[in-house]
């Protein structure tokens, strides 16, 4: 059978290099899958197909460094995540058995004891087996921290094979978005980098094993190696086994191209995520190091992971041009200037120039402040009637009061500009059963979210001072004490922070203790993705694709103000349902359908008014090099495919997850009473698009603080504090410093004060160096 696309020329930065236990781990992994029932009489797999696969191979190139009992381990765990593959496949997947694979799932976890004193039941198939066997001989040189890591790693792994199986059952191909989340859960990759931990000798210090760098890295990492493994494996899933979830085939979909089209698509996207991977490798992760104060240990720990997790994607690659079980006619040979020899591929200069090095050269060379004109606005799809609340006039009322008693109109906004933007209006809608005094309420969040996400890029975006940022953020976050909500006020002394201390108290003292946790996680995650903005700021760095998706969520502050809609329902779902699959996916849908269409609507004022990176319009042009009506396009469908995404687990995912937990009426009904509130969310939020004087071409002249021009400044006229010049030989130009900044300055230390003050020049930055001048010990 010929193939169906010619392999892309792949991104490959990292040598692959080849473990000298390969044949000690080839003849153990055999014995083994004998011990455990694979081979012979399981009706799965035989002897020849265990040598045809060859895992042991796979794990000497994505292992190379380890000894040959952890390379023996390793392998066996390979060994048994394949077999499950194929034995769901023709147990349940085939059979279109959910109900069957239910059940079979649900047991798995009992072989997963974060104690090996509490035993395993008894194992009824291979996979129990193996899994037992696998967990008791692995568990005990990693800590509990790790064990929780790895076993919730795979549960998602075994338990998002039915959102494989529920798509197989629809004939339902995945929107892209969609399929980069669950291809992390169901793929294996972080459950892959859970045994880089291990066989790396480089566990991750708890401290920054849920950190945004750490997360970034594994899942980088994780949608490069499932990408390429789509690419490779089209033909056998999509051809041979009917196979939906692929990426090629996603996008193949989604683009309405070709499947070579969709193919180089893909393996843009591959690079793109590897650029991604290098670039929070070197940028983020060393900050975040110093920040937690890790010792030279854990430091060397984080260092060997991110090794091991370049050695996975490089050995990874190797494995898939040689093992039968993919689609690799010619790829060794044409992959390698060296005659095809084996761990050569990886040095094919052409690899690293090219479209991937074009590609990132565009994501650092945006021209900002291009007169673009007005927004372009497609025809918005929006199935729910618009509602809102009766008490919106007063909300607007004192709004505007409460922020002027703040001190949030003294500097970029002013009472004019507020009463335009109307957040009333916004949350009028987005709960339109809300009492006066939840609007009120909800009004003022609205309102000092948005003046956050203001402030932040002038205050500390333009001089590039991110750790004036980091201290600001820190005040911020210290004026939410989960103890004594009330006692926030006290530690309040900037605008920011006395509207976010009498928020809180007022919002987070009639919470449980658990819920008022959780509310905080969600205004602290808001308020770190605004760091992550200036971060890419000061690289002037457009992010990359699935990065800009998913942080958007936190910048626009999607769960904060789902979050407010959800507390009269506190408490009154059992455990799980809320961090279920379902539910989350329905948040992210509703999120993203909303995110991109702020996008839409502010493209002119950020791309020529604000200079901005974060835009989901530019982000498309930048990733598939396309003009601004092309991209609005693409951007269009996809937010089409994620309202249809949203009603589709409406209608689909939901009544499956209420008897997956044997809801009762009332749960049912509380469920219910959620959905309709991300429908009025939605719905309230293009309303206020539609009508606030924040977006609108006729509005912008005055967009910047109190009308100040992105194009120029009036001759013989005095500059605002966030136009003046930064850099040497500019501190004649003195300007009183914001009140946070003031604030600021007397929690860092003066020296990294004084680079608030005459920092980097603005303007295009530095181009970037090769990663090989950045590995001799050059900075960025």
């Amino acid at each position: 059978m010929s193939q169906p696309f010619v392999l892309p020329d792949f991104y490959l930065p990292y040598p692959a290099r080849l473990n000298p236990h390969l044949d000690s781990a080839r003849e153990h992994s055999r014995v083994w899958a004998r011990e455990m029932g694979m081979l012979e009489g399981s009706g799965i797999w035989e002897l020849k197909d265990l040598d045809a696969h060859d895992y042991a191979l796979l794990c000497s190139y994505t292992h190379p460094d380890c000894d040959a009992d952890q390379l023996a381990l390793v392998t066996d765990w390979y060994v048994w995540v394949f077999f499950f593959d194929d034995h769901f496949l023709e147990m349940f997947k085939r059979t279109l058995d959910r109900k069957g694979g239910k059940e079979y799932l649900d047991r798995l976890p009992a072989f997963m004891p974060m104690d090996l004193a509490d035993g395993f039941p008894e194992a009824t198939n291979p996979v129990e087996a193996g899994l037992a066997d696998l967990w008791a001989r692995t568990v005990p040189s990693m800590t509990r921290e790790w064990r929780d890591r790895f076993a919730t790693s795979t549960r998602n792994l075994l338990n998002e094979s039915l959102w494989e199986l529920s798509n197989i059952n629809e004939g339902r191909v995945a929107n892209p978005v969609e399929y980069i989340e669950m291809r992390r859960k169901v793929g294996g990759a972080p459950w892959s980098a859970g045994l880089i931990e291990y066989a790396a000798n480089a566990e991750l210090p708890a401290s920054i094993a849920e950190s945004r760098p750490a997360r970034v890295l594994t899942d980088a990492f994780a949608d490069a190696v499932h990408l390429r493994n789509d690419l490779f494996s089209y033909q056998r899933e999509v051809e041979d086994e009917g196979e939906l979830s692929n990426g090629v085939l996603v996008l193949e979909n989604f683009l309405g191209c070709t499947t070579q089209e969709a193919a180089e698509a893909v393996n843009d996207l591959l690079t793109s995520r590897l650029q991604q991977f290098e670039n929070t490798a070197l940028t983020e992760m060393p900050r975040l190091c110093v920040e937690k104060g890790l010792t030279p240990d854990q430091c060397a720990a984080v260092g060997a992971y991110v090794k091991g997790l370049q050695d996975w994607q490089s050995g990874g690659h190797e494995w898939h041009m040689r093992s039968s079980r993919y689609m690799n006619e010619g790829a060794a040979l044409s992959a390698s200037p060296f005659d095809g020899a084996l761990g050569t591929s990886a040095r094919h200069g052409s690899t690293l120039f090219g479209r991937p090095a074009e590609a990132r050269r565009r994501s650092f060379t945006h021209v900002p402040m291009q007169r673009v004109g007005p927004s372009l606005l497609p025809d918005f799809d929006m199935p729910y009637p618009l509602a809102l609340s009766p008490h919106v006039g007063a909300a607007r009322v004192a709004s505007v009061d409460w922020a002027d008693r703040m001190g949030l109109l003294d500097d970029i906004w002013d009472a004019e500009k507020l009463a335009g933007y109307d957040f009333a209006l916004c949350a009028a809608g987005l709960d339109p059963d809300a009492t006066p005094e939840e609007l009120e309420l909800s009004t003022e969040w609205l309102t000092w979210g948005t003046y956050g996400d203001d402030y932040y890029p002038l205050a500390f975006g333009r001089p590039r001072n991110l750790a004036a940022a980091r201290a600001a953020t820190d005040r911020l976050s210290a004026c939410m004490p989960l103890d004594e909500p009330s006692a926030g006020h006290a530690a309040a002394r900037t605008p920011m922070e006395r509207g976010l201390a009498d928020l809180w108290a007022r919002t987070a003292g009639p919470m449980t203790g658990e819920a008022r946790a959780a509310f905080r996680r969600a205004v602290d995650i808001m308020l770190e993705s605004w760091l992550w903005e200036l971060h890419n700021q000061a690289q002037h760095r457009i992010p990359d694709p699935v990065d800009y998706i998913e942080m958007r969520r936190y910048t626009f502050g999607a769960d904060l103000t789902m979050s407010l809609a959800r507390l009269r329902h506190a408490g009154q779902l059992p455990p799980g349902v809320r961090e279920s699959g379902p539910l989350r996916s329905l948040e992210n849908a509703a999120a993203d359908y909303c995110t991109l269409l702020n996008d839409v609507f502010s493209y002119q004022k950020e791309i020529e008014y604000e200079g901005e990176v974060h835009n989901g319009v530019l982000v498309v042009q930048n990733f598939f090099n396309c003009d601004y009506p092309t991209a609005l396009r693409i951007v269009d469908d996809l937010m089409r495919s994620r309202l249809r995404q949203f009603q589709h687990v409406i209608t689909h995912e939901l009544p499956v997850l209420c008897e997956d937990f044997e809801l009762d009426e009332g749960e049912r009904h509380v469920l219910g009473a959620h959905v309709a509130e991300l429908q009025d969310w939605i719905a309230g939020i293009l309303n206020w698009h539609e009508s606030t004087r924040r977006y609108g071409a006729a509005d912008l002249p005055d967009a910047l603080p109190h009308g100040s021009s992105p194009h120029s400044v009036a001759r013989g006229s005095v500059a605002p504090w966030w136009m003046r010049p930064t850099g040497a030989g500019t501190s004649a130009d003195r300007v009183r410093l914001p009140e946070m900044l003031v604030s600021v300055a007397e929690t860092v230390a003066p020296p990294v004060m004084a680079t608030a003050a005459h920092s980097v020049p603005a303007g295009p930055p530095p181009p970037a160096l090769p990663l090989s001048t950045v590995a001799q010990g050059h900075t960025v």
